[in-house]
């Protein structure tokens, strides 16, 4: 081999009696082919990336001693080259973190899972906790005493967030959910009357709402899954989320109804199924399950589901009703286990999709994927829809957050004549 592939690996295996010297140089290039592998189906490099890559071999091309060969050669990278390292690193690395603090880390982890919170929220509320510890280690609290934190702690964090951050009302309110989530959750400590004291507020904002020959404008810059994936959300009136987890089991075809599970507030609610994509969607379903039925051949084929459901029905993870309507183009690993499944389409997709229709169309307005559901909902009361009706297509636990549209509705549609227009009048 001209090229010295993975010298350090080599010299490993040679070193620590896993390999002769003549056959470092081939193991060490399965390696190489499972990392470029990994990499390029952008998952992660662990056990079960390992049993991914050998069932995508070609095997009628291959002896049974390289199969053996190659899988005992990255089995050895992950379970010892690997591990070695990454114990070298950690201890290279001072801990920042004060083992206690590590650990209710931890433990603020178990109790979003067990609120079954989204993973997204999970990820938001830790990199807070992290923050807020990081903050107390540099005024001077390296060893930092759990029981003795207080409401103050987070009073003075907030405060050095918002003058010297200078971050935004909605993330200090973010930062304060997710203090107030590991104080009462974690910590079982009560911030008191600081949930009333602290947060920051907003003045009211009229939502960015399109025309309709603005949404057809968009429309016409975006093509076949995209297409679809814009108009459920236009049609429906759904959130990124609640379009992106959507499941099989979920739509109605019968009586063109859409059930959204564990929306905002973890509520139910169903919206109506437009008569313009149901054929569409109908074709869409047909081609995803073909997808599904060669992830179950090729040992795959399972879906996320709650921890408490994959309890009650641990057959169900396999099964079409409960997969995904808009499934990723690629198999990843799950980051919670490690397990390797088809995840629904990533949202930063469906954004990427909208701001480059939107570019394309040349609208000069602050479009995002939500605007859809604040258009959505425009467009139903200037079609004459009652307004109990929106909020509970939208699911919003009070009308006055519905009522917001009618003044965006007035201002279309109803806006007084401007003085200077009546000038020369008469």
């Amino acid at each position: 081999m001209k090229n010295i592939i993975l010298p350090d690996f080599q010299k490993f295996l040679i070193s620590g009696g896993f390999a002769a010297e003549n056959n470092a140089p081939y193991c060490a290039l399965w390696v190489s082919k499972f990392l470029k592998f990994s990499n390029s189906k952008e998952i992660v490099p662990n056990e079960n990336g390992l049993k991914y890559f050998l069932a995508g071999l070609n095997l009628e091309n291959m002896e049974d001693w390289q199969l053996k060969q190659s899988e005992e050669a990255i089995r050895i990278y992950l379970q010892k080259f690997s591990a070695l390292n990454r114990n070298l690193q950690k201890s290279e690395i001072r801990k920042d973190l004060s083992e206690n603090v590590r650990n209710v880390i931890n433990d603020l982890r178990n109790a979003i899972r067990l609120k079954h919170f989204a993973y997204s929220t999970e990820r938001t509320y830790v990199d807070w906790a992290k923050r807020f510890f990081e903050y107390l280690m540099q005024q001077g609290s390296k060893n930092i005493a759990l029981d003795s934190l207080n409401p103050q702690d987070v009073r003075n964090f907030l405060n050095m967030l918002v003058v010297e951050k200078r971050i935004s009302a909605s993330s200090q309110n973010q930062a304060f959910n997710a203090l107030l989530f590991l104080f009462r959750n974690v910590l079982n400590l009560e911030l008191k009357d600081m949930d009333k004291t602290l947060r920051a507020k907003r003045g009211v904002k009229l939502p960015v709402v399109l025309s309709v020959e603005e949404v057809q404008k968009i429309m016409q810059n975006i093509e076949g899954m995209n297409l679809l994936l814009v108009r459920t959300l236009y049609g429906t009136g759904m959130r990124l989320m609640e379009l992106a987890c959507l499941r099989i089991k979920d739509i109605d075809f019968g009586s063109n109804l859409i059930f959204v599970r564990g929306g905002k507030g973890d509520k139910d609610r169903t919206t109506m199924l437009p008569e313009l994509i149901r054929n569409d969607l109908k074709n869409h379903l047909k081609e995803a399950e073909k997808v599904h039925k060669e992830d179950l051949k090729a040992g795959f084929g399972e879906v996320f589901l709650p921890e408490a459901l994959s309890r009650k029905y641990p057959k169900a993870a396999k099964d079409w009703a409960w997969q995904y309507v808009f499934p990723s183009a690629k198999l990843s690993v799950d980051p919670r286990i490690g397990k390797i499944r088809r995840h629904h389409v990533s949202p930063s997709t469906i954004q990427k999709t909208v701001a480059n229709a939107v570019r394309k169309a040349g609208i000069a307005k602050q479009v995002s994927v939500h605007t859809f559901r604040h258009t959505f909902a425009t467009h139903l009361l200037m079609n004459g829809t009652n307004i109990r009706e929106i909020q509970d297509l939208l699911g919003h636990k009070h009308v006055e957050t519905t009522m917001i549209y009618t003044h965006v509705m007035r201002n279309m549609s109803n806006a007084p004549k401007s003085p200077l227009d009546t000038l020369l009048e008469g």
